[in-house]
């Protein structure tokens, strides 16, 4: 699906932004807590450790009723994912696809988000991460719509993704995918030096969201 697909106003929906979690059963509650005050909930990955305490997360997060957009990090897999969330009503896994959500003031409108997950590019961490090559995403991301919410577990190559050493880790696939199809919003984490940080491209928010969560209102980027 390519082209634009929202008409030209801006959107107003309040979102919780969160990734990276690793298994931190009081960052989980506090999102279950904080999402009784937003529209919609967005987690960009890495809910456990090394593919462990998935479940037990996923069973923290399941508190959430909001509609919640969760893609997998490097530290599970999509199928992973999939399989902890079954029976979480509110929850929408993505990986390399998209979803519409009601919008909350405009009876009959939604709003796109599309969801990526992975390390991108691939990682040094060896076998138990859960990552892509640039042209695996890149062909992952072909279908993503113009103007949607983007959530990546990996930031965009330049922004939101230097590491304590100083080094950009972000993806040429996800940035060329921003590039081309201007998202709104690009929720990511991935990256834990960048934790909270936001960058411009273009019309574009970018966020490196964290753990402790981030509420943003779409109409204010």
């Amino acid at each position: 699906m390519h082209g634009s697909a929202f008409p030209c106003y801006a959107l107003r929906m309040k979102l919780l932004l969160a990734s990276d979690l690793h298994r931190d059963h009081a960052a989980a509650k506090s999102l279950v807590d904080r999402s009784r005050d937003v529209d919609a909930v967005v987690i960009a990955g890495d809910l456990c450790s090394m593919h462990r305490g998935l479940a037990d997360i996923v069973e923290v997060l399941s508190g959430i009723v909001k509609p919640t957009i969760v893609v997998p990090g490097n530290a599970e897999t999509d199928t992973e994912l999939r399989e902890m969330c079954f029976g979480w009503n509110a929850s929408h896994e993505l990986h390399g696809e998209g979803v519409e959500i009601p919008h909350p003031e405009r009876v009959g409108e939604h709003v796109h988000f599309y969801g990526l997950g992975g390390g991108v590019p691939v990682t040094p961490f060896g076998d138990w991460s859960f990552d892509l090559t640039e042209a695996e995403a890149a062909s992952r991301l072909e279908d993503c719509p113009h103007g949607a919410v983007l959530v990546t577990h990996s930031p965009p190559k330049g922004h939101c993704d230097t590491d304590s050493e100083g080094n950009s880790l972000g993806s040429t696939a996800i940035l060329e995918c921003v590039k081309r199809t201007e998202p709104r919003l690009v929720v990511s984490g991935h990256i834990h030096a960048a934790w909270g940080q936001r960058s411009k491209l273009g019309p574009t928010t970018i966020i490196n969201a964290g753990p402790t969560g981030i509420v943003v209102d779409l109409d204010e980027l």
